[in-house]
C-alpha cells in the first residue's frame, strides 16, 4: 500500500520538509494501521525539525492525529477495524495519510466528538488538561499567568480557566490576538510588544503576584515569569518557542520568594492507558458539554507542510492549525 507522507532527511528550516510516497505494510503484532482524517500541527514538530529534540534521520514527522483504524495485528484486542481513534504518542510519522503504529497509544473517540474537533484535542487539549489539573491542580479562584494565550493550547486554556472559575492573565503579541483570547475566556491580556509583563501582573494582583506562571515561550519571557510570581509561587516551563530557558541559579529562587520551577513533559502524565483514559475523559466531557469549543483557524494540505511551519514560527497563526487529509 502506498501512502503520502512528509519525510525529513536533514534538520533545518521549513524547506527540509519533503513530500514523498512511502510504502505502508500490514500491521504486525501489537500494531494497527490508521487512515488519518486530520493531522495536528504542533510547535513540538518544529523542535524535531530543527534538531532541538534529536531523532534518527531520515524519519517521518508529527505525533498527533485522528482517523479510522483499517486493520489490527495479532494480539490487539482493545481496538478493531472501523474504530475512530486519536493519538499523541508513539513514533514520529503523523504527517501522512495512512500509517502503521503501536496500537496501545490509540485513544477511542466518543461519538459526540467529531474528528475535526478531536484533531486539536490530542496534544493541545491534553496539554491544557495536564497543566491545569495535574502539574498545578487549579481549584478555582486563583489568578494565573499564561503565556501565548491566543495559541492552539492557549485558547483551550482560556476556556478551561473560565470553566474552573480561574482569573487568567494571558500574554499575546498583538491587540487582535488579545481580543481573541478575551473572547475565549481570558480575563486580562498583556500585549507584550508594548507592555511590561511583570509590572502589569503586579498591578492586576495588587502587588501580590500570581501563584503560578505557565511559560511556553522560554528565553524571552522566563525572567518576566519569575518576576510575576507571588511568594512560594511556581514557574511551569512548558515550552521554548523563543529559545531554551537559561540555567536558573537556585539563589535567584530564594531571593524572589522561595520559588519553585518545574519542566514537565506530557508523556510522563499519560504513560499508561489508564492515565490517558483519565485525562482524555475530562477533556472530552468539557467539549461535549460545550464548555470548551475548538478554534481551528489554519487548514493546510499535506503538501503545504513547509508553509504551515513557517506560519507557526512567525506567529502568524491564531488558535489551532491542522492538515486536512
Amino acid at each position: 500500500m502506498k501512502a503520502r507522507a512528509i519525510r525529513l532527511h536533514q534538520i533545518g528550516g521549513p524547506e527540509v520538509l519533503q513530500f514523498e510516497t512511502v510504502e505502508v505494510g500490514e500491521p504486525g503484532p501489537g500494531q494497527a494501521r490508521v487512515r488519518h482524517t486530520f493531522v495536528a500541527v504542533n510547535f513540538i514538530d518544529i523542535y524535531f525539525r530543527t534538531g532541538r529534540y534529536p531523532m534518527p534521520l531520515p524519519n517521518g514527522l508529527g505525533s498527533d492525529a485522528v482517523g479510522v483504524v483499517e486493520a489490527v495485528g495479532p494480539g490487539v484486542t482493545d481496538i478493531k477495524a472501523g474504530d475512530r481513534v486519536g493519538y499523541l504518542l508513539g513514533p514520529q510519522g503523523a504527517y501522512s495519510d495512512v500509517r502503521v503504529m503501536p496500537a496501545d497509544v490509540l485513544i477511542k473517540l466518543p461519538d459526540d466528538v467529531s474528528d475535526r474537533t478531536a484533531s486539536t484535542l490530542m496534544m493541545k487539549g491534553m496539554t491544557a488538561q495536564y497543566l491545569f489539573r495535574q502539574v498545578y491542580p487549579l481549584k478555582g479562584g486563583e489568578t494565573i499567568l499564561y503565556h501565548a494565550a491566543a495559541g492552539g493550547v492557549g485558547l483551550i486554556a482560556c476556556q478551561w480557566a473560565r470553566a474552573l472559575g480561574v482569573t487568567m492573565i494571558g500574554t499575546v503579541s498583538t491587540d487582535e490576538k488579545a481580543e481573541v483570547a478575551k473572547a475565549n475566556g481570558c480575563t486580562h491580556t498583556i500585549v507584550t510588544s508594548r507592555e511590561d509583563i511583570a509590572k502589569r501582573v503586579r498591578e492586576l494582583t495588587d502587588g501580590k503576584g500570581v501563584p503560578v506562571a505557565f511559560d511556553g515561550v522560554g528565553k524571552d519571557t522566563w525572567q518576566s515569569s519569575i518576576d510575576s510570581l507571588a511568594r512560594r509561587g511556581m514557574l511551569v516551563c512548558v515550552g521554548t518557542a523563543s529559545g531554551p530557558f537559561p540555567a536558573i541559579d537556585p539563589m535567584l529562587l530564594v531571593v524572589k520568594g522561595s520559588l519553585f520551577v518545574t519542566r514537565p513533559a506530557l508523556a510522563d502524565y499519560i504513560a499508561t492507558p489508564e492515565e490517558r483514559a483519565t485525562l482524555s475523559q475530562e477533556l472530552f466531557d468539557h467539549v461535549i458539554a460545550g464548555r470548551i469549543r475548538i478554534e481551528i483557524n489554519q487548514r493546510y494540505d499535506l503538501r503545504a507542510a513547509a508553509q504551515a511551519h513557517a506560519d507557526l514560527e512567525q506567529r502568524r497563526t491564531v488558535g489551532s492549525s491542522i492538515f486536512v487529509i
